[in-house]
């Protein structure tokens, strides 16, 4: 096999992978790609391409092995350690010394594969700014393809052996043990922001200070090599600094970057090369929340055309000015499902050409769709297109209403001219440029749509690394769930033990609050009056039927909580009373009976003021 970039069978192979399963390796080197796709053809035992590629259609579990093949994840931390030196002594000191205090400092590891690299770099920068104030200012953006590196990276967990590389004292200072390895400190960890990006189709993360992407360009032809570093060049800001692995260089693109130290493959963004940025690239991604939907609000609102989107659960998901003006929407329709709205089935029946739209990758048109207005009857363009946030899954589908009436108007005119009037070729020739000139607004109109949706699809990646933060702060959330779950416990065996010892005590225990009515009622209680703590509980003692004639126990009550003399000396704080009366216990045989109250001196239950103890008084005693 001569030349593995014609290899027959290859390129079908990539068209396919990148069409139906979103995987676009059509950049890749073909030497390296050849090798590696025969290799997992012999592993899984079928013959050529095309029997491979029928197994990925049977089989759509075969393709995550195969881009598993594909991309090889090789990392480790400080991995080629004198650059690494260069970074710790040198790149970063110059990047935090040209920056004003409290400015925020963004680097992109893109590559990141199971994450060492972005976490030395985070190591790093910590260790020259201090932890609180890396914890502020610096966002370590890391990025990969590869969905299963991506999930080790996040976990931040990693085994002895593969910190074997980091100085002990940054171990011990950034990583926590667990389960017979290490995990990253999780307040660091929040700095650190995983997400899936491909740099040869993805807009890049913008205005950033460093940018590593090592042994990547390594695998790509030459042309995606240049689109890549001409993403690279916008991304960094003003002196921004680009980092790269030992086989790779930018020699060949010195109008895009100057060496900084070639030996360790460091090169600075050269400024001659803005024009690129303006000309080439698109916008960076907005920097917060509140920007991408301000922007999202903005273009929709702006836009040329009426427009509807309608999410993947079939309800309207916005409608802008021109199509709530066109057909009569207000806020009240936004939210409900499509089909209980007119515009669902007028002026179009919208239903299967939405089906249409998610089955198909090009723009679904519909054309010679009439409206009736005010004004008369009006025509229609309406094109359908798939909302796309990530290849292969979608959020809904975008439906404008173009208004090319006066196009129709205008051929309906020089058709009944041409039939009836004949007119003369001059004016023919005023109505072909007329329909020219409709033509390109609506391709103008069409690019502005296009351009919309490129913008959208670039404030997703902000979200998705927003979402990597919010996962992380419900770590936490649920890490002081499982405190107080344990405090809990705790309440509950100290209400437990307070229950058991009151009901092992010998005599009867009431404890009263400041209106008399039992709060607690005792076994002993219970044995001895025949009447249950459910029965006693919430009831007023002076009101309980029992063998104890609790009337002449009244006085003693309201003595202790409030003397019937004003000028009485109130007793102590811990005063108790004592009356000796004859009852009858729960078998109907009389007996005498010691009552003692006694005031709480500092009760844990804000209630409870009085305990009354009930003891029997032996035959014997005078």
């Amino acid at each position: 096999m001569d030349d593995l970039s014609v290899e027959p069978g290859l390129e079908e192979l990539l068209t396919f992978l990148r069409e139906e399963r979103g995987l676009d390796f059509t950049g890749y080197k073909r030497a390296s790609l050849s090798r590696r796709i025969h290799r997992r053809i012999e592993n899984v035992g079928v013959e050529g391409f095309e029997a491979y590629r029928d197994l990925l259609e049977a089989d759509p579990g075969e393709q995550l092995h195969l881009a598993n093949t594909i991309l090889i994840n090789v990392t480790r931390f400080y991995r080629d350690e004198s650059a690494w030196a260069y970074m710790r002594d040198h790149a970063i000191p110059t990047i935090v010394d040209r920056k004003a205090p409290g400015e925020q400092i963004r680097v992109w590891s893109a590559g990141c594969a199971s994450g060492e690299e972005a976490y030395t770099l985070a190591m790093l920068l910590a260790d020259h700014l201090g932890v609180d104030q890396f914890k502020e200012r610096v966002k370590v953006f890391a990025t990969d393809i590869d969905d299963d590196a991506l999930a080790e990276a996040r976990s931040g967990a990693y085994t002895a052996e593969q910190l074997d590389a980091v100085p002990s004292e940054q171990r011990d200072r950034y990583f926590r043990p667990t389960n017979g390895g290490f995990v990253f400190r999780s307040d660091c960890r929040r700095s650190v922001i995983f997400g899936r990006h491909d740099v040869t189709v993805d807009a890049p993360i913008s205005r950033l200070d460093l940018l590593i992407c090592r042994n990547v360009l390594m695998y790509f032809v030459a042309d995606t090599q240049r689109r890549v570093l001409q993403r690279f060049h916008y991304a960094l800001g003003e002196d921004g600094l680009l980092f790269l692995g030992k086989a790779e260089t930018v020699f060949s693109h010195a109008d895009l970057f100057a060496p900084v130290d070639a030996a360790l493959r460091i090169f600075r963004a050269t400024p001659e090369s803005a024009g690129v940025r303006a000309t080439q690239l698109p916008p960076p991604v907005p920097a917060s929340a509140g920007a991408v939907e301000e922007l999202q609000a903005a273009a929709s609102e702006l836009a040329p055309v009426a427009q509807l989107v309608i999410g993947v659960d079939g309800r309207l998901v916005s409608a802008n000015e021109r199509a709530r003006t066109m057909f009569g929407l207000g806020n009240a329709e936004v939210g409900r499902d499509l089909g209980a709205l007119d515009v669902s089935a007028h002026p179009v029946e919208l239903r299967p050409y939405i089906e249409q739209a998610y089955a198909s990758p090009e723009p679904v048109v519909v054309h010679d769709v009439t409206l009736a207005g005010e004004n008369g009857q009006r025509y229609l363009e309406v094109a359908l297109v798939r909302l796309e946030v990530e290849p292969g899954r979608y959020a809904g589908v975008s439906v404008t209403f173009a208004d090319v009436t006066e196009l129709g108007r205008t051929r309906v005119e020089l058709e009944q001219s041409t039939n009836d009037l004949r007119v003369a070729n001059d004016e023919l020739t005023s109505v072909n440029l007329q329909l020219e000139q409709s033509n390109e607004e609506l391709q103008s109109a069409n690019e502005e749509l296009e351009t919309t949706n490129e913008e959208l699809q670039s404030a997703n990646e902000e979200l998705e690394t927003m979402n990597e933060e919010l996962r992380s702060a419900n770590e936490e959330l649920e890490t002081m769930n499982d405190e107080l779950i344990g405090q809990a416990g705790e309440i509950e065996r100290a209400e437990r033990f307070l229950a058991a010892t009151l009901d092992s005590l010998i005599g009867g225990v009431a404890v009263l609050s400041h209106d008399f009515d039992v709060m607690v009622w005792n076994l002993a209680a219970e044995d001895l009056f025949g009447l249950r703590s459910d029965e006693a509980t919430g009831r007023s003692f002076l009101a309980l039927d029992i063998g104890l004639p609790v009337g002449e126990v009244g006085p003693l009550l309201h003595a202790l909580v409030s003397p019937s003399d004003p000028d009485a000396d109130r007793p102590g704080e811990n005063a108790s009373l004592e009356v000796v009366l004859d009852a009858v216990d729960r078998r109907g045989r009389p007996m005498r009976c010691r009552v003692t109250v006694r005031r709480f001196a500092r009760s844990p239950e804000p209630d409870a003021k009085l305990m009354v103890l009930l003891d029997p008084v032996p035959e014997d005693e005078p």
